[in-house]
């Protein structure tokens, strides 16, 4: 298994090994154990599972306090999987990171508190399936504008599959001028 860094020093992918021979592959797709020799040592309580069809752009969505922390990866499929620095004071600020998960690379991304998160399927359909650290709350779930053109996001879609919700997000700039510090 390796930890390869990315722009964000908080941001991960992780390339697990996988055992492929002539009847398929297996892979621990998650190990407490190892991924805390790694240096990740996030407690994982729920599993979510989302199957979308090509075009589907999910996003940007985080959650206040608490927060979630999430490790994302696509079990069908391929998915261009989007990490947004939302940290006002943080260095990376605004930017962005697109990284391609599919059920061929088997990679994951561990996505931490404070981060936007948002995928697009790139394939006919796609499934992806994450963990989090803390339970949903519908209190605390967030999101910014997914095409909030301070971000420049490349989402590699045309004309995306989008949800009401995600239609009417506020961009990044209106929603911390109203929540200054969702992440105390």
């Amino acid at each position: 298994m390796k930890k390869i860094t990315t722009i964000f020093p908080e941001v991960f992918i992780i390339e697990p090994d996988v055992f492929k021979d002539e009847r398929g592959f297996f892979l621990e797709s998650y190990s407490y154990k190892k991924y805390s020799e790694l240096g990740i040592k996030y407690k994982f309580i729920q599993d979510n599972h989302a199957k979308s069809k090509i075009n589907t752009l999910r996003g940007l969505h985080f959650a206040s306090e608490p927060g979630q922390v999430k490790l994302v990866r696509c079990t069908n499929g391929m998915i261009l999987d989007v990490v947004v620095d939302i940290r006002p004071k943080s260095s990376t600020f605004k930017k962005w990171l697109g990284v391609k998960l599919s059920a061929e690379n088997f990679n994951q991304i561990i996505i931490p508190v404070g981060f936007a998160h948002g995928y697009s399927v790139l394939s006919e359909n796609a499934e992806v399936q994450y963990k989090v650290n803390n339970y949903y709350d519908p209190k605390t779930e967030l999101e910014v504008f997914w095409n909030d053109p301070s971000l420049n996001i490349d989402w590699r879609v045309k004309n995306p599959i989008i949800s009401k919700r995600d239609k009417n997000a506020p961009f990044l700039d209106v929603f911390l001028k109203n929540h200054p510090d969702p992440f105390k």
